[in-house]
């Protein structure tokens, strides 16, 4: 049996090491645009921003990748980086995609719906506040101590985001902070968490044990 315990050890070590890829693969797609959008001026990356006059529908989505300078992407990435660990540390390489995804999406399209139809919007921080919003709650529990570390904790992260990650909406020939896609992305990562909290519930009412399990992991 100490055979056994050991190999499944190993195993859950294996599988837990092999769950870090999903966050390196955002880096990467975010930074390959940077690089053919502005060192190789590659024309076709510009379709990918999101133009609010005429959007496509993938513009939604590709424009979470794409940055205006590199003090957007560093800012933004850096951000990704913390947040995107911890959710794919806690829930897994899809639920990362999934989350940068949708997150970065509904707060383009609420952007889309809000600011004026000469916007054109591009970069991953409707996705930052996202992951940052899913990170702080799939962690925090109702112990005190937790509860405490966000209250002490959180003004200052928050500060901290709001400073460095940027959404940008190009109106005109400015550039201008889209503080919509923040407070947008925040919102719906919050709303994912809400809602995938209580799939597991439904599901698993017939079965104790993968209800146990679920409980342990959320533990």
């Amino acid at each position: 049996s100490d055979l056994v315990s050991e190999l499944e050890l190993a195993k859950d070590k294996k599988q837990q090491g092999g769950r870090a890829n999903a966050i390196f693969w955002i880096l990467l797609l975010n930074f390959g645009l940077y690089v053919a959008d502005h060192l190789l001026q590659i024309r076709q990356i510009k379709s990918l921003y999101l133009y609010h006059a005429f959007p496509s529908w993938y513009q939604f989505v590709t424009s979470t990748f794409c940055h205006a300078n590199w003090n957007h992407l560093s800012s933004n990435l850096f951000f990704v980086y913390i947040f995107g660990k911890l959710v794919e540390e806690e829930e897994g390489n899809f639920a990362l995609w999934m989350s940068y995804i949708l997150t970065g999406a509904g707060a383009n399209l609420i952007s889309w719906l809000v600011l004026p139809t000469s916007s054109v919007s591009l970069g991953a921080s409707g996705a930052v506040f996202g992951l940052f919003t899913i990170s702080v709650l799939v962690k925090m529990s109702w112990d005190w101590r937790k509860i405490l570390e966000v209250l002490i904790l959180g003004q200052f992260v928050v500060d901290k985001v709001m400073e460095a990650a940027r959404a940008t909406t190009i109106t005109g020939a400015a550039l201008q902070v889209n503080n919509i896609a923040h407070v947008s992305g925040a919102l719906i990562g919050a709303a994912l968490v809400f809602v995938i909290n209580r799939i597991p519930l439904s599901s698993n009412d017939d079965n104790p044990k993968a209800s146990k399990d679920n409980k342990d992991k959320r533990s």
